[in-house]
């Protein structure tokens, strides 16, 4: 039997509502007998900031530290800002800390979403991106210069080693998937503005090195600007993109909003050692407390933590709780009848949560 240790990070606004459905589906999806989860609730965030001082307690690193996977919501508020005029953002703080260099954001159209492109009957949206986390514009993260009041500067940072090894991971996880939904081809888009700045066009160098050790995967370019639009013209023919920190935060939202927006929209901050999985959205303040948040793209980050688990320590049940997971929220939102009001729907967050634990 596999056993697992969940930090448990709820954080601000809307974080609470969701990780408390989250949690609701992992305690119904997991076998006891096969698969135990322990979760260590921990402060993080603004509010916490607010009360402390600190947006990531000592404590709370602990504990993220020590456990085997952590289930974040979401942390920071507008209103809540460092000395530099910054929000507050421990997530990424800990995608340092912890080495998270692999930003994983799944871009997948489900039956029963409305898509606002106009898509071909029986299109199928289902790519993914990686983005890197560690480096590039968001390196200068506290550490930009300002001089008076007059200018500013920020370092955009790229490395061999960062780059190579979040390529690496692009082509892998190519590797594993079944290809594009357009053509069946698997394939690795690198985005990147190669044609304006050196970094970029060292990215691309260096995922051409990297790609030529994948022949049975198909390696091409594009620019940002051009991909910007290419997701919204042809989002089937995508498999696999990998980008640069900016870009590929970037990417993510826009994609998001052609799958049903940012509530269904999960994400992993992964390591070599560790894993973080949170919803791609924000805390939602506007919304927080009334119970109307969508729970579905943290439900889905929790499938994804427990997928990411178990083929870290080739844990069968724990796989097979990810796919129920997601198998689960995929019914509901065919059945159409349990849905938030972002999606058309009038339930409550807890009421979503309810049925894809009753699903389960």
């Amino acid at each position: 039997m596999g056993r697992y240790r969940i930090a448990v990070l709820a954080g601000d606004g809307i974080g609470p509502e969701v990780v408390a459905e989250a949690l609701k589906v992992l305690r119904a999806g997991a076998d006891p007998a096969r698969l135990a989860l322990d979760f260590d609730l921990a402060e993080t965030g603004a509010g916490c900031y607010q009360r402390t001082g600190e947006d990531l307690p000592r404590e709370t690193l602990e504990v993220s530290q020590a456990a085997d996977a952590i289930l974040f919501g979401a942390a920071g508020l507008p209103e809540v800002r460092l000395p530099d005029g910054t929000e507050v953002a421990p997530q990424l703080t800990l995608r340092v800390l912890l080495d998270l260099y692999i930003g994983l954001r799944p871009i997948k159209l489900y039956p029963g979403v409305r898509s606002p492109l106009r898509l071909a009957e029986a299109e199928r949206v289902d790519y993914v991106i990686l983005r890197e986390n560690t480096e590039g514009l968001y390196a200068s993260r506290g550490a930009g210069v300002r001089v008076g009041n007059q200018v500013v500067t920020d370092t955009l940072v790229v490395t061999r080693a960062g780059t190579a090894r979040i390529c690496r991971q692009a082509f892998d996880l190519a590797r594993r998937r079944a290809g594009a939904p357009r053509d069946g081809q698997r394939r690795v888009t690198c985005v990147d503005k190669s044609n304006v700045l050196k970094s970029y066009a060292f990215f691309r160098a260096v995922f051409d090195e990297v790609a030529a050790d994948y022949p049975e995967v198909e390696a091409e370019h594009a620019y940002i600007d051009a991909m910007a639009m290419y997701l919204v013209q042809a989002p089937s023919r995508y498999d696999v993109i990998v980008a640069e920190n900016m870009f590929g935060d970037i990417l993510s939202d826009l994609a998001a909003a052609t799958v049903g927006g940012l509530g269904l929209a999960p994400s992993g901050d992964i390591g070599d050692h560790c894993g973080l999985f949170q919803p791609s959205h924000g805390t939602a303040p506007d919304i927080a407390d009334k119970g109307v948040a969508n729970p579905l793209a943290t439900i889905l980050s929790a499938a994804l933590m427990l997928d990411w688990l178990g083929r870290r320590t080739g844990d069968g049940d724990a796989e097979a709780a990810a796919r129920r997971i997601e198998a689960a929220v995929a019914a509901v939102l065919a059945a159409g009848r349990v849905l938030t009001p972002d999606l058309g729907g009038s339930a409550s967050t807890a009421a979503v949560g309810d049925a894809v634990a009753a699903a389960l």
